[in-house]
């Protein structure tokens, strides 16, 4: 059962007004105010008859003194109101008829004069009161309306530099009991059907939960909101439990006309129902708060669109990169296998033993291209573990640069590796991967032009090892691209074994899984110099044992 309750606009009827003022005095409905406007009106009004007095009294003798009345209508307006300003203009009349016109402590007046000059009197002080107290109402008004707006941007402007919602609700929540005479405000969201808190401004206990609820009913056009008292079905209060003096609202909070969630409050029930500049303050929260989540909502969709695309794009340029670099060692090994079984043609042993070769070496470089692309996936993954031992760092070098002999030595490969290197503290199938593709790129873009692998302690806890080559180089504008997934820095004359742009990619991401660190810059040799940083294990230091 759903109960209305209608605010409507102030009206300009006087009378209505005042009888309601008056009856709320006889009745009690409303002691607070019915007093404060009695006492006000009864202060002013005794205080200006007694300036009366005195002024028409000797030695001041004022003729009429009649006009002090109106101070006192004035603030009676500017204190109470338009009403109890009209009061104390007919109060005034009446008090100074009675008590300081010929015949006094009567309301009889002989002299039209007098007449005339009470009834200018009464419309005076009529008018002076309302516009005063119509001003007053307009000053207050636009201070209310400047509040209206500081918490509105405050509420924006929170919205605008929280990195989330969430984190913008506790700040939000709390401005809003500031502006408004609420005791509490809590906002939920709806998930599965169920509401879920997400903020309130008392974390300490559970918001109440009370089956009648004061909800604001929004209406389409110009028409103002209105408050609707409505029966909720909630589990009973524990037997014994004191009644609440409190009133519980909720404003819907919506987005493309579906309800999310709900900022909730309570209220002592002696305010009264919210008035129209706090029902507006809230009803413009949650609709900032319902726009924020849409435009959460929309920010998340794009950047799942964009990662899809991404991921499309990389798709696209794996399979692209695959079906080059697998068909090129395939095509290879197919012309060498074909033409050692093609029974036309005379082979020697030697010829046999190249061709051989060639298909061996052309099996590696796919074996190496498969290896990188699961690398490539486990690191994406976050699936590396490595196995971390103490290693001499010349040794683990030893076999790779064995294994990729044949493709080095036109490349005319040096090493320079220090006898008093600190051991590393890396895993040895990770290393020897990063060290392959490594010098496998360097063999393959310095044609023919020095190939160099260097280290030395750059300091008590790292080891630098440092590939670099005579090559062409690599501009400066690429360089800092050099790590990215598939990308390849086209060169002139480079072929068609172009690489698909995932060696160094792997490499950083292998260093890095190792603790250690990559980065790239020009060679003093003219190349590309890629360098290293290892974690070291240093040497224990030396016991001295006395004779």
């Amino acid at each position: 059962m759903v109960a209305m309750i209608d605010r409507r606009p102030t009206g300009t009827r006087f009378g209505p007004r005042i009888r309601a003022l008056l009856r709320s005095v006889a009745d009690g409905t409303r002691p607070r105010r019915a007093t404060v406007v009695v006492v006000v009106v009864g202060v002013s009004l005794a205080a200006a008859t007694l300036l009366v007095a005195v002024g028409e009294a000797p030695p001041l003798s004022i003729p009429n003194a009649s006009p002090i009345y109106l101070v006192a209508i004035v603030a009676v307006a500017i204190g109470v109101g338009p009403t109890a300003a009209i009061v104390s203009a007919f109060g005034s009349f009446l008090l100074y008829d009675v008590l300081f016109i010929s015949p006094r402590l009567t309301l009889t007046v002989h002299d039209p004069a007098e007449w005339l000059n009470l009834l200018l009197f009464l419309f005076v002080g009529v008018t002076i009161g309302r516009l005063t107290a119509t001003e007053t109402a307009r000053a207050a008004d636009a201070t209310r309306r400047l509040r209206e707006s500081q918490a509105l941007f405050g509420i924006s402007r929170t919205l605008a530099t929280s990195s989330t919602i969430e984190a913008a609700l506790p700040t939000i929540l709390q401005l809003l009991l500031a502006e408004t005479p609420m005791a509490r405000i809590w906002l939920t969201r709806l998930s599965g059907g169920l509401e879920i808190l997400v903020a309130d401004t008392h974390p300490t206990s559970a918001p109440p939960v009370t089956p009648i609820q004061t909800i604001l009913a929004r209406t389409p056009g110009d028409e103002p909101a209105r408050w609707v008292r409505a029966h909720v079905p909630t589990a009973p209060p524990p037997a014994g439990a004191p009644a609440s003096g409190r009133e519980s609202y909720r404003v819907r909070i919506e987005a493309e006309g579906k309800v999310i969630g709900s900022l909730g409050a309570t209220r002592e029930r002696s305010h009264g129902l919210p008035g129209r500049e706090e029902t507006r303050l809230l009803s413009l929260a949650a609709d900032q708060l319902g726009l924020a989540y849409q435009r959460q909502r929309l920010v998340s969709e794009a950047n799942a669109a964009e990662v899809a695309r991404q991921s499309e794009a990389l798709k696209s340029a794996l399979l692209d990169s695959v079906s080059h670099d697998l068909r090129t060692p395939l095509a290879s090994i197919r012309a060498a296998a074909g033409a050692v079984m093609d029974p036309a043609m005379a082979w020697s042993e030697e010829e046999v033993r190249a061709a051989l070769r060639s298909i061996e070496g052309e099996t590696e470089r796919m074996d190496r291209l498969v290896r990188n692309l699961l690398d490539l996936s486990r690191i994406d993954g976050g699936a590396l573990r490595p196995d971390f031992e103490v290693y001499d760092l010349a040794e683990l070098l030893e076999p790779v640069i064995a294994r990729l002999g044949p493709t080095l030595p036109a490349a005319r490969l040096s090493v320079d590796l220090p006898a008093d290197l600190p051991p590393v503290r890396v895993d040895a199938v990770y290393l020897d991967e990063a060290v392959t593709n490594l010098l496998d790129n360097a063999a393959r873009h310095a044609r023919g032009a020095p190939v160099r692998i260097g280290a030395s302690a750059s300091d008590p806890d790292h080891v630098r090892l440092l590939v670099e080559d005579g090559g062409p180089g690599v501009p400066p504008e690429d360089i800092a691209h050099l790590f990215e997934r598939f990308y390849r820095v086209r060169q002139t004359g480079e072929g068609s074994r172009r690489g698909m742009g995932i060696g160094l990619s792997v490499v950083k991401g292998l260093v890095e899984a190792m603790g250690g660190a990559v980065r790239a810059d020009a060679s003093t040799l003219g190349g590309l110099a890629i360098e290293l940083s290892l974690p070291a294990v240093p040497a224990p230091p030396l016991e001295v044992i006395g004779a």
